[in-house]
């Protein structure tokens, strides 16, 4: 949970440097962009979890 708390944080402080610089942010804008970087670690995770399971 720590890890997630500081990254959080660590995002939101890199947001407010690159809007009080006026550079485009560092990820997608946009909620299905976000989402879609989500799918890829669910799916890296899920793939994970069946090999494990499978190999034991």
């Amino acid at each position: 949970m720590t890890e997630v708390l500081l990254a959080t944080v660590t995002g939101f402080i890199v947001g407010v440097i690159f809007s009080f610089l006026k550079l485009p942010i560092p990820a997608p804008p946009v909620l299905p962009g976000v989402m879609g970087i989500v799918g890829v670690y669910l799916g890296h995770e899920a793939f994970l979890f069946l090999i494990k399971h499978l190999n034991s």
